[in-house]
């Protein structure tokens, strides 16, 4: 059985790479249009499975593993950061409050598609203005949904879910969704 990770993060290859020995990663170019009327776990899922679909549709003899991560703040939807200057607003924010972050994901072959999400809760640490200048400064934020990355020091104070949801890929979702698409091969 042949494997393909349809994302180019080295967080998420790092994570499969724990239920899996041997997959390539190819990279999704597909649309991450957000459609707003969608609730955010449909969203991910949406997101996950477009770019998921992407991929497969480039290699169909393979089995895809395609997800999307999402970080919800009350009502927000908060994606990537665009800048620095966005990156400090969000971790103000979120600075000592709760959100979620959800992540969607796809495993599909040519004779079956699985599509589920994780769902985790976060509540951040009370985080200095200095804090927030230094990390931000330090690029961490940049790639990440939210702004922050779990496994970086100091940001979060607990969380109550999947850990590997929080960096990007579920690994228990992905093996269970992995195991129903090849089951009846």
């Amino acid at each position: 059985m042949e494997y393909v990770l349809a994302s180019a993060s080295p967080r998420r290859k790092e994570l499969l790479a724990q239920i899996l020995s041997k997959f390539e990663v190819i990279p999704s170019a597909a649309d991450e249009k957000v459609n707003i009327s969608l609730f955010p776990e449909q969203m991910a899922c949406a997101l996950a499975e477009s770019k998921c679909d992407a991929v497969f549709a480039l290699n169909p003899n393979k089995t895809v593993i395609g997800c999307d991560t999402i970080v919800v703040f009350g009502n927000e939807i908060l994606g990537k950061p665009r800048d620095k200057a966005d990156a400090v607003k969000t971790l103000k924010m979120l600075s000592g409050k709760t959100h979620y972050v959800i992540t969607g994901v796809c495993v599909r072959n040519k004779f079956k598609k699985s599509v589920d999400f994780d769902r985790t809760e976060v509540k951040f640490n009370i985080l200095t203005d200095e804090f927030i200048e230094s990390y931000v400064n330090g690029g961490s934020p940049m790639d990440k949904a939210g702004s922050y990355g779990i496994q970086d020091g100091g940001i979060v104070k607990e969380y109550f879910g999947s850990y590997t949801n929080v960096v990007g890929l579920p690994v228990m979702l992905t093996k269970k969704l992995i195991e129903e698409v090849i089951s009846d091969l």
